[in-house]
């Protein structure tokens, strides 16, 4: 896996979209960035841009967008819903594959030096990268916003981290640091009322609000033994939330920031808004993401709105997508696309690679059909035991769905849930075995004129070839655990279905016995014998297996068919 991490800069510009389009432009303009994002909001006047790149790259993109921000937003006449201190307000790093949270910091550490010296911006350093905890929290050091920062930079405990103590007037300060994924959320309310909309912002978000003697917002606070006022806690854990009045929609929002999805879902916050909106005399109309969202975010609220419903879990991740979107309301303000929206999605399509799942029946069969050697035996194996899988999660679906049979529901719907992820772990080795092939072939088109080149070439075709076994291999153990959930099917399923589960388990048979063809046609190229002794051997343990399993579920099939 390459090193990549996300960048996700907040600029103080939401309505003059050729400034917007010049600080994309300079982020574009680096080799190795992919721009993912551009949200821009006219009454937060903010624009929250997304990008992914290696971390070298990344740096140098954060720089050159903040470096133009500077150059086109004048802070002096900024105005908005949203707190900021800055032309650029915050510039957060996230990780997202191979890269460790001490690159990450480093990252960020580069960056603010950068900005500090050759830019003249104050920079502080917030979440992970701080380097005083004391102001780690980004809503603590934009305290007091642009406006009071003239007088706060001159503390010494506001000293930035980078680049001067004198606060610049055109451009402001800059936050830059490493955090968990943030999502930022807006949930929307039948209501014009900010303050209204703050009273369920209260409600829900962590620190909640502070405790009075008659319990009333206006009251006297109640105070601790030091004096400090006692707050009452919200709802859900790591989110913060304000409530805020939406002039291009002529709506208010409860705007929140989950700083740990995990432990707060998607879908946790938008329930808690419905339950406290309610409380209160208002309705929750629907929601919005702002920027990008992992998928998981997506996917388990399908899941849990499906739950929600009594019905069955094990459905299509797209299903699933669909079903999240249309329970929170993601397209109520504006078209909701996950293309787009959906970080995994959009670095899927900035790749812009062939993709063989993405192809219709007739478009793969022709594929498979042409003077290409890719795709083979291997991808059309893994397709077989991708089928094998759906067939069995469809008869776990129609069973879960069978009148009568509700108590059963949470057995059959973990199964589909299990049959997806078979198939989609497939549906992935479909591609990685043509990718394995072409490999091969790169390996085989190195040069070979010179001693040196011809051991390197001939090392080359080694290793690749040693990958193009592993992964029908890795095939044939995968497509081995539809087995099991065909032989439960077999058993327990609905009955009208048993001729599906006995194509699932024939398609299941076939996809070993062609991975297993596809794993001996490469270890026979192959020089070192110990590799090969050790795949003959789990090979000849997977087809046996195979064969059993498969008779056993036969048996029960054709037992029922009479």
């Amino acid at each position: 896996m390459p090193k990549l991490i996300e960048c996700v800069p907040n600029f103080s510009e939401g309505r003059d979209l050729d400034a917007i389009r010049q600080i994309t432009d300079a982020i574009e303009s680096v080799e190795g960035v992919s721009l993912l994002d551009v949200d821009p909001g006219a009454s937060t006047n903010r624009t929250v841009v997304t990008f992914v790149g290696d971390p070298d790259s990344a740096v140098e993109a954060a720089f050159r967008a903040i470096q133009k921000a500077a150059e086109v937003i004048d802070m002096r006449k900024h105005k908005g819903a949203h707190p900021r201190m800055g032309a650029t307000d915050v510039c957060p790093f996230i990780p997202v594959s191979n890269v460790s949270w001490n690159e990450a910091i480093a990252c960020a550490q580069k960056l603010g030096e950068r900005v500090g010296n050759e830019l003249k911006i104050p920079v502080y350093l917030y979440e992970k990268a701080a380097s005083d905890k004391s102001r780690a929290n980004l809503s603590v050091i934009r305290a007091g916003e642009y406006e009071g920062f003239f007088k706060k930079i001159k503390q010494p405990e506001w000293k930035p981290d980078f680049g001067p103590a004198i606060f610049n007037e055109k451009s402001g300060a800059t936050v830059i640091g490493v955090r968990d994924f943030l999502v930022a959320y807006n949930v929307n309310l039948n209501t014009k009322s900010v303050r209204r909309a703050n009273s369920v912002a209260f409600d829900v978000r962590e620190q909640g609000r502070v405790k009075t003697v008659d319990g009333t917002p206006w009251g006297k606070p109640v105070l601790d033994s030091s004096g400090e006022p006692l707050r009452e806690l919200g709802m859900l854990k790591h989110v913060k939330a304000i409530g805020w009045f939406v002039k291009e929609y002529g709506i208010a929002q409860v705007s929140m920031n989950l700083t740990n999805i995990e432990e707060t879902p998607l879908h946790a916050a938008f329930n808690a808004c419905v339950k406290t909106a309610a409380k209160r005399g208002l309705r929750v109309t629907g929601s919005e993401i702002v920027g990008m969202v992992p998928k998981k975010c997506l996917v388990d609220a399908g899941r849990y709105f499906l739950r929600k419903q009594r019905w069955s879990e094990g459905v299509s991740e797209e299903e699933l997508i669909d079903m999240a979107i249309r329970s929170m309301g993601l397209g109520e303000l504006k078209p909701f696309d996950p293309k787009e929206k959906v970080i995994e999605f959009k670095i899927e399509s900035a790749a812009s690679r062939k993709s063989l799942v993405k192809m219709n029946l007739r478009e793969f069969c022709n594929e498979t059909l042409s003077d290409s050697p890719a795709p083979g035996g291997g991808s059309v194996a893994a397709l077989m035991g991708a089928l094998g899988a759906s067939l069995g999660g469809m008869v776990a679906n129609l069973s879960a769905g069978k009148r009568g049979w509700d108590d059963r529901l949470e057995y059959f719907s973990d199964w589909a849930v299990q049959a997806q992820q078979l198939k989609d772990e497939l549906l992935s080795l479909v591609e990685d075995d043509t990718a394995a092939f072409n490999k091969v072939m790169d390996a085989f088109a190195l040069p070979k004129e010179s001693a040196e080149e011809r051991a390197a070439r001939s090392a080359a075709v080694e290793e690749a070839t040693k990958y193009a076994a592993e992964v029908p291999l890795k095939v044939m153990e995968t497509a081995s655990k539809s087995y099991q959930l065909l032989s439960e099917m077999a058993e327990r399923g609905n009955p009208a279905s048993i001729s599906d589960v006995g194509v699932g388990a024939l398609a299941t048979r076939a996809c070993i016995e062609g991975a297993e063809l596809n794993v001996r046609i490469n270890l026979a190229q192959l020089k070192d014998e110990k590799f090969n002794s050790a795949l003959l051997e789990k090979i000849r343990k997977l087809s046996a297996e195979s064969e059993a399993q498969f008779k056993k579920v036969n048996q029960v099939v054709e037992r029922k068919l009479g």
